[in-house]
């Protein structure tokens, strides 16, 4: 219950400050001694972070919706095309890497160089347009490694492409929607197929829904500093952060 909950609490606050909640999640196991816990807790955590951008943006999905805003739907689907390829051609290698804590810390380097050099970046006032929703579904498919901020690269590449701070936030957190649901799917359906057995190292299901809630909760005051960052100035300094834990996590398992 305790390890779960600190896992549940570091999801949600890393979710949406780019600081990789995923790498995160890989280095806490370590912290806690955890081991190889499966998939199952990491999804499930995710999918509690995703209601909460559901609850945040509840208007703009509730118009989306009802003004049957096609266009916006499907520049969603096409920004998750990326991220879906990448996960069926290199799923064996992605899990891996989630339990590597030395994969986690060059990767969270990587992020911390890019969030960096957003400062140098003008501020863009434009749409997000086709071209500019596959170039944020790209990013988003670089951020399936471990330690790589989904919410980071996505929204370095928009601010790249000259799209409004507001709007990429909005689009940036949206389209995050169907690679977590399929995955939760998926990892839903080969539980209930494998039976326990050959699930054992996974985290029950009881506290994976006490994590699921608790992420969502604490993920939502997360979201909320992130979209205030993105109207002030000071995004890249999540940047500095980044770089110092990537490296202190690879001093400590390149020198052990």
């Amino acid at each position: 219950m305790i390890d779960v909950t600190l896992l549940s609490v570091l999801q949600g606050v890393a979710e949406f400050l780019p600081i990789s909640s995923s790498g995160h999640l890989v280095v806490g196991k370590s912290l806690l001694g955890l081991g190889d816990t499966g998939m199952r807790l990491d999804i499930f955590l995710h999918l509690g972070t995703l209601a909460a951008i559901f609850v945040f943006y509840l208007s703009i999905v509730a118009r989306v919706i009802r003004n049957l805003e096609w266009s916006y739907m499907f520049k969603i689907a096409l920004s998750a095309v990326p991220a879906g390829i990448v996960g069926v051609l290199f799923k064996d290698d992605l899990e891996a890497a989630f339990s590597s804590p030395k994969a986690v810390g060059a990767a969270l380097v990587f992020t911390g160089a890019v969030l960096v050099s957003t400062r140098f970046m003008p501020r863009g006032s434009g749409p997000v347009t086709w071209l500019k929703a596959l170039i944020m579904g790209i990013a988003q498919a670089v951020a399936i490694l471990p330690g790589v901020s989904r919410s980071g690269m996505t929204l370095s590449a928009a601010r790249a492409a000259g799209v409004d701070a507001e709007k990429s936030a909005e689009f940036s957190f949206l389209m995050s929607a169907p690679p977590i649901a399929g995955a939760a799917l998926l990892e839903t359906l080969k539980a209930f197929k494998a039976g326990e057995a050959a699930v054992a190292n996974e985290v029950s299901w009881g506290l994976t829904a006490y994590g699921c809630v608790l992420a969502a909760v604490v993920g939502y005051v997360s979201l909320k500093l992130l979209v205030k960052s993105l109207k002030g100035r000071w995004f890249w300094a999540f940047g500095p952060y980044c770089i110092a834990v990537g490296a202190i996590v690879l001093c400590t398992t390149l020198f052990r």
